[in-house]
């Protein structure tokens, strides 16, 4: 998507800005690519970060790839800042991280309103009915250039084979199963433990988020991720058993800043 807008425009846009919101818990080849991506087609890419502070406006930085966080910081800074952690219905971790982190520094620049575009395909017709049934409010109004011109993601896989570089992480027709927050409790289950099998220390951080929030939430359903199936910890015990104990075709629950 961002390639068609500079190819469209001769570069990028004086009135556009390209922001990547970090949680410090993606992938290092997913800071790599969106580093890659600045420098091979020369555009600027501003790097975000949440953090807590007394005045919401406040609350985000501006980081870079050799400063951005990569032990999960501004996540574990947003469930302090809550007592709890978030879960497939309370998702504030995706808004508060990624979509106001973006909107608080769009605000400090001066922006009172704005079109996002989102890099939602054709072939994702939920996702693309979704963002035409939501009311943003007046400042924002989303859209999805590469839904409306019908490309695929076929037509996304034949566009990076053409490339110099691309996105370091394995890809499974079109699935990125390492993408977003490494062990993101949206994921599915079979998916997760086999994360935890490949690297059992991805599942550290979340193990120590849910101990922490079972000291501080206020209510039990607070203090885990997932109330429908085991906690971090348990999984990763069940990785390093090598024991089956998700149906391999669970799908996950799409994590998209557009959702």
């Amino acid at each position: 998507m961002l390639h068609r807008v500079l190819e469209s425009n001769g570069g990028l846009p004086a009135e556009a800005i390209v922001c990547f919101a970090n949680t410090g818990k993606e992938d290092e080849a997913t800071l790599e690519f969106v580093r890659d991506c600045a420098v091979n087609w020369d555009v600027p890419i501003t790097w975000l970060e949440y953090i807590f502070a007394d005045e919401t406006k406040d609350r985000y930085k501006v980081v870079s790839f050799d400063t951005a966080s990569r032990k999960g910081e501004p996540f574990e800074t947003l469930i302090r800042a809550r007592n709890y952690l978030p879960n497939p219905v309370a998702r504030f971790c995706t808004v508060e991280l990624k979509v106001r982190a973006i909107h608080r520094y769009l605000n400090a620049i001066g922006w009172i309103e704005w079109d996002s575009m989102l890099g939602i395909r054709a072939d994702e017709p939920r996702r693309l009915a979704k963002l035409g049934n939501q009311d943003y409010g007046k400042h924002e109004e989303k859209c999805a250039p590469l839904g409306r011109a019908g490309i695929t993601k076929e037509d996304v896989g034949a566009f990076w084979r053409a490339q110099s570089f691309d996105l370091g992480l394995p890809n499974n027709n079109g699935v990125t199963m390492h993408g977003n927050c490494d062990l993101c409790f949206l994921k599915g289950g079979a998916q997760v433990l086999s994360l935890i099998a490949e690297k059992p220390s991805r599942a550290i951080w979340w193990a120590k988020m849910e101990a922490l929030a079972l000291a501080l939430a206020s209510k039990p359903s607070g203090a885990v991720f997932r109330s429908d199936r085991p906690s971090y910890a348990q999984m990763a015990a069940f990785a390093a058993d090598q024991v089956d104990m998700f149906d391999a075709n669970e799908e996950g629950i799409a994590c998209f800043c557009g959702d």
